[in-house]
């Protein structure tokens, strides 16, 4: 029986070093993937950011980025601004037989919390360097998002009590962002995004857009209906200096953007309102008459609801 020669076992050989070293690879990759992420948002001025975990999805061209979170600091304390429970990101693949190669992304519980503050003094580069690097864990441009069970909140902590603005419950979807379907159409992305405000409002936003121009051209309708408007009372109370008893609040707007041009209108509605309260003090109750008075103006009589129409219109560029 003659033996195989040598040069052909050493084949074998450095095919199975390449392989045990592919295998070796591939097990590292999600902690090599993970500490080049959390070292990158470690870094950021004024930020501080950690993921937990890394999968990494080879046969789908994907990888899943478990609980991210990226919080403000000023040396002493950390302040929440984004906390992302699941991101996964993936090749689209039905783009590839289109000729492009996109991604898509599936945001799972992402929560966006901003805190109003003085910006006199903040630079525009903290703002670049966080989008930045939240931008690069997509390596490639993205075509479809989604987001489910979203929450966005705008919070005022000076005044007392603190002001807290939230839409939570936000679903979304974009799909075509980089215009992969047909390059004739004008508005190629389709976006759609319902929510709950604070005072359980249903929120809903729909329209179409182009994103690949400096200045966006977009077709946006948005509607805000059946808002209880005393869960807005800290916020009323602070900049308008008065406060509901009781009432809902609508609000609906348009918004058209084409080649720089913006034509939108605002139309809030007020139903079955009352804005003095038993405990409210002498000057409050002259404030809130004085408004009041304004009320009856613009009230429709045949309704008793309190209406107006804000029209916004210029030229972006």
């Amino acid at each position: 029986m003659s033996k195989k020669p040598f040069y052909k076992k050493k084949r074998f050989i450095l095919l199975g070093i390449l392989i045990l070293m592919l295998i070796i690879f591939r097990l590292m990759l999600p902690s090599l993937v993970k500490n080049y992420v959390n070292k990158s948002l470690s870094s950021l001025p004024g930020y501080y950011g950690h993921v937990e975990d890394i999968d990494i999805s080879l046969w789908r061209g994907a990888y899943v980025i478990d609980s991210l979170y990226l919080h403000k600091t000023d040396g002493t304390s950390q302040v929440p601004f984004i906390d992302i429970a699941e991101t996964d990101i993936s090749v689209q693949w039905k783009s590839l037989f289109k000729g492009r190669i996109v991604s898509e992304i599936s945001l799972s519980n992402p929560q966006f919390i901003y805190v109003f503050e003085d910006h006199k003094n903040a630079e525009e580069v903290e703002l670049k360097d966080w989008t930045e690097v939240l931008t690069d864990l997509v390596p490639i441009s993205i075509n479809r998002l989604e987001i489910t069970e979203g929450k966005v909140a705008f919070v005022q902590i000076v005044p007392d009590p603190t002001i807290d603005v939230q839409i939570y419950n936000i679903t979304a979807t974009a799909t075509n962002l980089q215009n992969v379907v047909d390059k004739n159409i004008k508005l190629p992305s389709q976006f759609n995004l319902t929510g709950t405000s604070i005072g359980n409002g249903n929120l809903k936003l729909d329209g179409k857009l182009n994103l690949l121009k400096v200045i966006p051209d977009m077709d946006l309708s948005f509607s805000l209906e059946n808002t209880d408007i005393t869960a807005l009372n800290d916020l009323f109370k602070e900049y308008a200096k008065l406060d509901f008893e009781k009432g809902t609040l609508n609000i609906y707007s348009e918004l058209a953007i084409a080649d720089g041009y913006i034509k939108s209108y605002v139309k809030p509605l007020l139903r079955d309102s009352k804005l003095i309260g038993p405990e409210d003090v002498f000057f409050e109750k002259l404030w809130e008459g004085f408004v009041g008075f304004f009320k009856f103006v613009l009230k429709n009589q045949e309704t008793e609801n309190v209406d107006t129409k804000i029209i916004i219109e210029g030229d972006l560029n």
